[in-house]
């Protein structure tokens, strides 16, 4: 389930990033942790709004970070279109 974000070239970990993903229109999938604060998801929704972008829960913070290559929790990720 994860290997698209695992082999991912062009990925953005972080809710800046992927904010800024959103808003250049350059995101093809968001990646966001079933324990990550409320208010983090709710924003990550609302800015992806009526954009058909495929969404994916993740079980913990601590997997995504694993999963992106970081040795860090990660609240949220986005791979990056070509």
């Amino acid at each position: 389930m994860y290997d698209e974000l695992k082999n991912a070239e062009n990925k953005v970990v972080g809710l800046k990033q992927l904010l800024r993903g959103l808003d250049a229109d350059d995101v093809s999938a968001v990646y966001i942790a079933d324990d990550a604060e409320e208010h983090i998801k709710e924003r990550i929704l609302e800015a992806i709004g009526e954009q058909d972008i495929h969404v994916v829960y993740v079980e913990s913070m601590r997997e995504l970070g694993r999963q992106c290559g970081i040795e860090v929790s990660a609240a949220c990720a986005a791979i990056i279109k070509n």
